[in-house]
């Protein structure tokens, strides 16, 4: 298949790999200057101003980058042209953010797919994010929620929408997998958190010690 159908650069379109060195140079980190909790700039790196009026379940969010440009070409790509070697590239970029600003869990637990949207897609790109985040930084990755129902593609919704589209949409099948860890959420971009929060949700309820999102890219 690579020989009849060779990868193509998602930035530039050169045949044979998934993104070039040159695209990818593109790619700017967000850096220290944005919010610990939610991932958006702000005034030398401070907790914004919306974080300090909600109270949520989630300790953060670490994001990589901007869901913008070549980042948002390949995510797009990955989950929805059936691109799952991206998963690398992408993960390359998440360890590059942890490596900056390092994040101590015991465990990687990624976003779930409804089994009606796994089919149709034939694979969680949450999951393979987070086994190739496992594999390079030596932890452990639990799959321990499910979603308990179909809900809406977040990406079709309004902000103020999205929250309520999630609610509840999440549980954890075994309380012991995640009881007194620190757990960190693994999903391809974050736009409003609504779904980092509710599977916070769930993992807290089901006795986590701390539960933190780590996504590739950030929409702000």
């Amino acid at each position: 298949m690579d020989i009849l159908f060779p990868s193509r650069c998602v930035g530039c379109g050169r045949r044979g790999i998934d993104i070039c060195e040159l695209c990818l140079a593109t790619v700017q980190p967000l850096g220290p200057a944005s919010c610990p909790r939610c991932g958006h700039p702000t005034r030398l790196g401070s907790v914004c101003q919306a974080c300090l009026r909600r109270e949520g379940y989630l300790s953060g969010i670490r994001s990589a980058c901007a869901y913008d440009g070549v980042a948002r070409k390949a995510i797009h790509a990955f989950k929805y042209r059936h691109r799952p070697t991206l998963a690398e590239p992408l993960a390359t970029m998440v360890v590059l953010e942890l490596q900056r600003r390092p994040l101590h869990v015991d465990i990687l637990v990624p976003v779930p797919l409804h089994h009606r949207r796994l089919a149709e897609r034939g694979y969680n790109q949450s999951t393979l994010l987070a086994k190739r985040l496992g594999e390079t930084l030596g932890i452990t990755v639990v799959e321990c929620l499910e979603r308990t129902r179909m809900t809406v593609a977040q990406a079709r919704l309004k902000a103020t929408q999205r929250r309520g589209n999630v609610r509840d949409a999440f549980r954890c099948i075994d309380n012991a997998l995640v009881e007194g860890l620190r757990v960190a959420v693994v999903d391809d971009v974050c736009t409003t958190g609504a779904t980092l929060e509710d599977c916070a949700r769930a993992l807290k309820e089901a006795g986590c010690a701390s539960a933190w999102g780590v996504v590739v890219a950030r929409d702000l």
